[in-house]
C-alpha cells in the first residue's frame, strides 16, 4: 500500500483568503450580552462532542453580529481540531439548517483543497488517531502556562494518507463503530426523555400515582412540603489540588470543563499521583455520583458519573452530592429537579450575584427549595435507578466501543491491518 505525506498547508484551504490558513479559526469571542435565542451557533470548545458539534446546546449570536467577527466561518464537510488550553478536541461539522457556523479562538477549521485526494472523514480519524495526537501535543507543550499551537505551526503538521479508495475503506470501518455509538446515545437521549417527562407529570402537572382522589389546596396536594435540597442531600466543593501536583499518569481528576451533556467526558482528565489523591478521599466518586458545575460559563450543569475502570475524584468548584453508598437509588428525584428551568434560572440569578465571575457555593445549593413529598419521591426514586442504570450500561457501552474502535484506528492507519 502506498502512502503519501504531505503539510497541512498543501491540503487546507479556507476557500477565502490567499494564505491557506488565514482565516479559518475563530478571531474573538463576543460578549454574554451578544447571544441570541435564536441565529447563528456560536461553538465552544465544551460543544464539540463525541465528535460532532453539538448545535443543540451551543451560544447563538445574531448574523449581524457574525460578520463583524470576519473569521471563523465553518460550513458542512469541515474537520475541528482544539489548539489552545483543552488541545486536540477533534469534531466533523453538520451545519443541519445553519448556512455557517462560528468558531471560537480556541478551534482552527480544515478545509480540503481537494477531496479527490483526501476524504473529510478520513482526516476526522486521522486527526483522532494516538500517533497524531501525541505529535500534536508534543509542539504545542512547549512555551507559556496553557498548551496552544498557533496557526503558522499547524501548517507544518504532516498528514499521511493511502489512496482514496483506501481511505474509504477505513472511513467504512470506524464508522461502523461511530454507528453503534450514534444508536446507543439515542437511546440514552430516549430513557432520560422518558424519565423526565414522567417528572413532570408527577411533580409538575401532578398527576402522580393516587392523584385522582387526592385533596388540594391553593393548587398544591395535601400532605406535601416545602423542603430545601440540603435536607434531601449534601453537597460539597471538590478538592482544591495545588497546580504542581499535575502529572501525565496517575488518579484522574474531574474538572468543570469534564462535564458535558450530563456525564463525563473521559478524553482529557487531569492526573495527580496516588499520594497526593489521598487528600480527597472524601471526593472520590462511584457510578451514579451526582456533580454540579459551580462556576464559569456552564455553572448549574449536571453530570451522572458513568462506569469508570480506575479511580476518579473530584476538583475543586465542581459540587458532589452525597446520595448514600450506592447513589443511583436515590438520585432520580434530585436529578430531574435540578435540571428544571427554574432552578437552573435560579442558580444562574444567585451566581450572577456573588461576584464578576459566575459562582454558587454549596450553601447557596443546599438553601434551594423545592416540594417535596417522601411517598412520592421514593416511589419515583424507584423507578427512574431504572432508566438511569440503563443509561448508565449503555454508557459503559459505548466506552468499550469507543475503546476497540481506537485501537484499530492506528493499525488501520499505519496500514499494519488490512481493510
Amino acid at each position: 500500500m502506498k502512502f503519501t505525506i504531505k503539510k497541512v498547508s498543501d491540503l487546507i484551504t479556507d476557500g477565502i483568503l490567499e494564505h491557506p490558513m488565514d482565516g479559518n479559526h475563530g478571531e474573538k469571542h463576543p460578549k454574554t450580552s451578544d447571544y441570541v435565542k435564536e441565529g447563528i451557533p456560536f461553538i465552544l470548545v465544551p460543544d464539540l462532542v463525541d465528535g460532532k458539534v453539538d448545535l443543540d446546546n451551543c451560544n447563538f449570536i445574531s448574523e449581524k453580529q457574525s460578520k463583524i467577527l470576519r473569521k471563523g466561518f465553518s460550513k458542512t464537510g469541515d474537520v475541528l481540531f482544539t489548539h489552545k488550553a483543552t488541545i486536540g478536541k477533534v469534531a466533523i461539522v453538520d451545519t443541519k439548517e445553519y448556512p455557517y457556523i462560528i468558531l471560537t479562538p480556541q478551534i482552527t477549521y480544515y478545509r480540503l483543497k481537494n477531496s479527490d485526494v483526501i476524504d473529510s472523514k478520513y482526516l476526522y480519524y486521522y486527526f483522532t488517531s494516538k500517533p497524531f495526537q501525541e505529535h500534536f501535543k508534543m509542539f504545542a507543550s512547549s512555551g507559556g502556562t496553557r498548551s496552544y499551537l498557533g496557526i503558522t505551526a499547524q501548517e507544518k503538521l504532516s498528514i499521511i494518507y493511502p489512496e482514496k479508495d483506501y481511505q474509504q475503506g477505513i472511513v467504512k470501518i470506524l464508522s461502523t463503530y461511530d454507528d453503534l455509538i450514534e444508536n446507543n446515545n439515542r437511546r440514552i437521549a430516549l430513557l432520560e426523555k422518558a424519565a423526565h417527562e414522567l417528572y413532570k407529570e408527577w411533580f409538575v402537572r401532578f398527576r402522580f400515582p393516587g392523584y385522582e382522589t387526592a385533596e388540594f389546596e391553593n393548587g398544591i396536594p395535601k400532605g406535601w412540603i416545602i423542603k430545601r435540597i440540603g435536607d434531601i442531600a449534601r453537597v460539597k466543593s471538590g478538592y482544591a489540588f495545588k497546580s504542581e501536583w499535575w502529572i501525565d499518569e496517575g488518579v484522574s481528576v474531574i474538572k468543570i470543563k469534564d462535564i458535558q451533556n450530563n456525564t463525563i467526558d473521559f478524553s482529557d482528565l487531569s492526573k495527580v499521583s496516588e499520594e497526593n489523591s489521598l487528600y480527597a478521599k472524601q471526593f472520590f466518586v462511584t457510578e451514579g455520583d451526582l456533580l454540579i458545575a459551580m462556576t464559569g460559563a456552564t455553572i448549574g450543569k449536571l453530570a451522572l458519573v458513568p462506569y469508570s475502570s480506575e479511580r476518579l475524584v473530584v476538583n475543586q468548584r465542581v459540587g458532589k452530592f452525597f446520595c448514600g453508598n450506592d447513589p443511583i437509588l436515590n438520585v432520580g428525584f434530585l436529578y430531574f429537579s435540578l435540571q428544571q428551568d427554574w432552578i437552573q434560572e435560579l442558580i444562574a440569578m444567585i451566581a450572577g450575584s456573588n461576584a464578576a465571575q459566575p459562582n454558587i457555593s454549596s450553601f447557596d445549593i443546599e438553601k434551594i427549595k423545592i416540594l417535596y413529598n417522601n411517598e412520592t419521591v421514593e416511589h419515583f426514586n424507584t423507578i427512574a435507578s431504572q432508566y438511569l442504570k440503563q443509561m448508565l450500561l449503555l454508557i459503559r457501552n459505548n466506552q468499550n466501543l469507543t475503546k476497540q474502535r481506537d485501537l484499530l484506528l492506528p493499525r488501520l492507519m499505519s496500514g499494519k491491518l488490512e481493510v
